[in-house]
């Protein structure tokens, strides 16, 4: 009877949920900060912009990806069948809320918009790059290509 509230799908499909999550929640963020960047002089806009594509693979590079492939490695653990909420662990729904929440603080405080422009866009420039890893996974195993087995062991964080 409760069964309408934990909705089930394949597996695979948490692949593809967790990158369109992830996908337009970079897209969001990038495009605040583009709105807050295109108010400055056009070289301080170009400093900004690179600025924060440099930060975003930076924080692709240092973080996001070992939490895409953390979340990857969660996912095919998952039984074949499971919850359609089940994209990220119920820690994450924790860490998500806590980074809506200091988003809505930072952008109605009075901090610099152009600093919160350069940060958005890391963070939602990481997000976007971070996501390909779920399409990758989500069209392997689609294909038929790539069981749904745990990756690199050795990156256990």
């Amino acid at each position: 009877m409760v069964s309408f509230l934990k909705p089930a799908v394949p597996r695979k499909y948490l692949f593809m949920i967790a990158g369109l999550i992830w996908t337009s929640v970079g897209i969001l963020l990038c495009w605040r900060a583009l709105g807050w960047i295109e108010n400055f002089q056009k070289s301080l806009e170009m400093l900004l912009g690179i600025l924060g594509i440099v930060l975003a693979v930076a924080f692709y590079f240092l973080g996001f990806s070992r939490i895409a492939a953390k979340n990857i490695r969660r996912i095919c653990a998952l039984p074949d069948k499971v919850c359609l909420f089940a994209f990220t662990a119920w820690k994450g729904y924790l860490i998500i809320g806590m980074m809506v929440t200091a988003g809505v603080l930072l952008r109605n405080s009075s901090f610099r918009k152009d600093f919160l422009a350069v940060i958005y866009t890391a963070m939602g420039g990481a997000l976007v790059l971070a996501s390909v890893q779920f399409y990758v996974w989500f069209i392997r195993i689609a294909l038929g290509q790539e069981p749904c087995l745990p990756i690199d062991q050795s990156d256990s964080r």
